[in-house]
């Protein structure tokens, strides 16, 4: 009987070390056999009965099959390595990839893979697939008899089974190469035989199977490989996929050598020029029309997103069309970036964002439609419209363009025109239009930085994050950062009556109230400045890119050193806002906002109104409009709007007597340097007095000059020194301290 012993002790030493996993019941069978060796037949019989059922217990549990899911669930649970863009009428803009770990697309149903491909990828990998039911028993013997042999065998995995590998990674794992992983595998294609259909399994199949490198399914292959689609692939392509199955890393002489056996065809050499085709550079993804790259950076944040954009598919590409064509003209020597940006005026939807167009820029990816920039004279608008609004201007007030030195924190402040020149007394339509900086300046003395900051701050310019004594007096030159998009929903507000609302990008975007910012009578009246050509005439000319055939108010900007161009305008339907420049910051050459952007904003615009015209809103409620003259023909005379309440026929520039006298020059806390290679009779410092000051004299160091309106020349020595103005009772009504060194 130690026959029966030695046997017995085999089977449970065997059942509790196969794989480790052994149910101790099963193993305790096993024990109990050796511990009670049969004594008589029955005994026999039972003990065998015994045996087998521990043996098929271990087997079944061993080789049992993890759960398969459902086709449904399968599609369901899809996720793609990408992301879509789609412009408002679910036309595709652009995509993005978000999954680093693989590249697959869309799920890709069957019907749009070529029937040629769906034949060769079959015919290749599971020839009978058609006609099994998940185990292709024929192809099974043959293995084993193959490996009987001695002799390398042919895979028998169907299709079924290799999805089932695909859907259970564990089927799959490293090392899971025996009898019984093969047995596993085996029961889980059947298992899915039992729930998917023939056409699901080829579906799933073709949408899982790893092609090369990263590349997960027929869509991405196709794509990555020969920059088609599913659908388009030839014979030859899809003789080449099926190449790549047994090794996506083969090299091409072996997968054209696979694809001449796969073909049956006599003459083959066509075949390796096609591999090293195929594997050499990624083909680009044809079929991303690449529109809006910079937003679909900004919104495409999760693998298989779809996100629906506010974005009008043709408006994006005139605007890519436009800022291309002028970038081009400019070359890259003077300016190489660009951006832009279209509103819809009622809805607020973006209709386009060009964040940048790549071709010389050295920072592409860049969003130069989300970018901080300095904003420039593009600020101008809104402080005008808040004096006007507060009563302290009108169109027609006059404002003296000369030269002003303003005493700071930082130091001495002298704001200058853009052509450094100065236009004298000018009326404040044409201050705005021309973009003359000193009636700017002089106009935020009357506003307040402050007040001015926060009314910035209320029209959405969410870059302005300190107060006003940041930025100063500059701050009515634009020395503020802004971003484009931004600089667009401020202009819109101005379109809309001065109501501000946040801009919609994608469809889901609410629709939140407007916020009443500006008053609709100085927002209308700025605006109508704005569009006036003959009041910008004298710094643009008549005939500048600013004109279009229909009513649109425009401005340009050029930020310091000349870094930024801006032109930012709107017609009664849209706006649209053009920044040109360098992202990396460095100054543009012989460009301004006239030369750089605004020839992008007169063609956008013109496109925009191909159909019908921009015209000018009513003018609203608490407006009046006057026919004026200017005393000294300062101006011509016009057609010119007031608050109610607030208008005159005859303009005229304040006289000096109305005037209280006050020393300009030179600027309390000024420091003058005396250069030894000049003669020092030659660096007299001009002392300037305003107002009427016929009857004031000058005092400098308790020394008297003289009749203030003499205007003396004084040379003062080192040190610091104070310059008074007296009345004739000897008041002290202005004074100022500078230093000579």
């Amino acid at each position: 009987m130690s026959g029966w012993r030695d046997r017995a002790l085999a089977v449970w030493t065997w059942a509790r070390g196969v794989e480790g996993e052994v149910d101790d019941r099963i193993a305790a069978i096993g024990g109990w056999l050796v511990e009670h060796r049969p004594r008589t037949r029955a005994h026999w019989t039972i003990a065998a009965l015994c045996l087998l059922v521990a043996v098929g217990a271990v087997l079944d549990y061993l080789t049992l099959p993890p759960p398969i899911p459902s086709y449904q669930a399968v599609r369901a649970n899809w996720k793609s390595s990408e992301a879509w863009l789609y412009d408002r009428h679910g036309v595709l803009i652009d995509s993005s990839r978000v999954d680093f770990d693989r590249r697959r697309l869309g799920w890709t149903t069957l019907d749009k893979v070529a029937d040629t491909t769906r034949q060769v990828l079959v015919a290749a990998e599971d020839h009978r697939f058609y006609s099994h039911g998940g185990v292709d028993w024929l192809a099974t013997m043959g293995a084993l008899r193959d490996r009987l042999q001695g002799r390398k065998s042919r895979g028998a995995s169907t299709l079924s089974m290799q999805l089932a590998d695909f859907l259970s990674p564990d089927l799959a794992r490293p090392g899971a190469r025996g009898w019984l992983d093969k047995i596993r595998q085996m029961r889980a294609g059947l298992a899915i035989e039992n729930g998917w259909s023939k056409d699901q399994i080829l579906e799933g199949y073709v949408n899982m199977a790893g092609f090369r490198g990263e590349a997960q399914g027929i869509g991405a292959a196709a794509l990555g490989l020969f920059g088609k689609t599913p659908d388009a692939l030839s014979r030859d392509d899809a003789l080449m996929l099926a190449a790549l199955l047994p090794d996506p890393q083969a090299n091409a002489v072996t997968v054209a050598r696979r694809a001449c056996r796969l073909s049956h065809d006599q003459d083959c050499a066509r075949f390796e020029g096609e591999a090293y085709s195929m594997l050499g550079p990624a083909r680009s993804l044809a079929l991303d029309p690449g529109l809006a790259p910079h937003l679909a950076a900004k919104l495409l944040t999760k693998p298989g997103l779809k996100v629906t954009t506010t974005l009008d598919a043709d408006i994006q590409k005139i605007a890519i069309e436009a800022l291309k064509r002028q970038l081009q003209g400019l070359g890259s020597s003077r300016a190489r970036d660009g951006a832009v940006v279209v509103l819809d005026n009622a809805s607020g939807d973006v209709l386009a964002y060009v964040g940048g167009i790549g071709g010389n820029s050295t920072a592409p990816a860049v969003d130069g439609a989300g970018s901080y920039r300095q904003a420039g004279s593009t600020l101008k608008p809104f402080l005008y419209a808040e004096a006007i609004e507060k009563g302290y201007l009108t169109p027609a007030s006059i404002l003296d363009d000369s030269p002003v030195q303003l005493d700071t924190a930082s130091g001495l402040y002298v704001p200058q025109n853009y052509d450094k020149g100065f236009k004298g007394p000018v009326s404040a339509r044409s201050a705005l239009a021309g973009s003359l900086n000193v009636p700017a300046v002089r106009t935020l003395l009357l506003v307040g930085v402050d007040s001015f900051r926060d009314r910035l701050r209320d029209s959405g310019y969410r870059g302005l994050v300190e107060d006003g004594d940041y930025y100063g007096y500059s701050l009515a030159l634009g020395s503020a950062e802004v971003t484009l998009l931004e600089q667009a929903d401020a202009y819109r507000s101005l379109a809309n009556g001065g109501r501000w609302a946040p801009v919609r990008l994608t469809k889901d975007d609410p629709h939140p109230a407007a916020k009443p910012i500006t008053t609709p009578q100085a927002a209308w009246i700025v605006a109508d400045m704005m569009a006036d050509p003959n009041a910008r005439a004298v710094t643009f000319g008549l005939d500048s890119s600013l004109r279009v055939p229909f009513w649109a108010a425009v401005k340009t900007g050029t930020s310091k050193a000349m870094r930024d161009n801006w032109c930012v305008g709107f017609s009664d339907r849209y706006t649209v806002a053009v920044w040109v420049g360098n992202m990396e910051g460095d100054p543009m050459r012989v460009v301004s906002g006239i030369s750089g952007a605004a020839p992008v904003w007169r063609d956008v615009m013109m496109a925009l109104h191909a159909d019908r015209p921009g015209k000018e809103s009513p003018m609203p409620a608490g407006v009046e409009a006057r026919a004026i003259r200017f005393a000294d023909n300062i101006e011509q005379p016009r057609r010119e709007y007031f608050l109610a309440g607030t208008g005159m026929n005859v303009i005229a520039e304040a006289p000096d007597t109305a005037r209280p006298p006050r020393i300009t020059n030179p600027v309390s806390g000024s420091v003058y340097a005396l250069d030894p290679d000049i003669p020092i009779d030659r660096q007299r410092l001009a002392v300037a007095v305003s107002g009427d000051a016929v009857t004031h004299r000058l005092v400098l160091d308790k020394r008297d000059l003289g009749d203030a309106s003499t205007s003396p020349l004084i040379l003062p020595g080192p040190g610091r020194h104070r310059l008074a103005l007296l009345d004739l009772s000897g008041k002290v009504v202005d004074q100022v301290v500078f230093t000579m060194r």
